[in-house]
């Protein structure tokens, strides 16, 4: 059985929107996009990701990763993820979708992911993908969560564990502090009511 690891930028007070650019995410009038950027975070990260043979997005980021990753030339990650094979939960998007190694998840995204787990042998890695994540964390889907705390306080922004969401206990794998500051922490949950 496969692992759905949540893989998160987030800010202190728990914002997950816009990390890595200005235009990347306008929502509710966002203001602070591109807030993770100069932590360069993602490049001392480290092992946190080596045993991903999946990438589970929602149709947003699918959409903004599309639009950078097959385009840049001379970046390691670039043929990483045209190579990865990318699950993309939407209900607006149709087959066949445009970058390679790309499939989409039909009908409910928690249902097919639920199913899509159980049969896998492999862990799929979500990165991005806040709505996405929120619906798995209500079935109790995620395994693990990989945050990236960054120092800094935003005041808004969408959040990862917003008001109103469940219960959930936390247990602490491992830590990582980086050179400026940026905590990475992985977590797996305990229990849930």
């Amino acid at each position: 059985m496969g692992k759905i690891v949540a893989f998160v930028n987030l800010t202190l007070d728990g914002v997950m929107q816009a990390p890595a650019g200005p235009d990347e995410d306008r929502r509710d009038n966002f203001k602070h996009g591109g807030w993770g950027a100069p932590y360069a975070a993602m490049e001392q990260v480290g092992d946190s990701k080596s045993n991903t043979n999946a990438l589970l997005l929602g149709r947003r980021t699918y959409e903004q990763f599309y639009s950078v990753w097959p385009h840049r030339t001379n970046n390691p990650y670039t043929e990483v993820l045209n190579n990865t094979q990318k699950y993309v939960a939407s209900t607006t998007l149709q087959e066949p979708l445009p970058w390679i190694n790309s499939t989409l998840l039909k009908g409910d995204a928690t249902e097919a992911m639920s199913a899509l787990k159980q049969e896998a042998d492999k862990d799929f890695l979500i990165m991005g993908s806040g709505v996405l994540i929120q619906s798995l964390m209500r079935r109790n889907l995620i395994d693990e969560y990989v945050l990236l705390i960054h120092p800094l306080v935003l005041g808004s922004g969408r959040r990862l564990f917003p008001d109103g969401g469940s219960f959930t206990q936390l247990q602490l794998t491992k830590t990582k502090t980086t050179s400026n500051g940026v905590i990475i922490a992985t977590y797996r949950p305990v229990t849930n009511r």
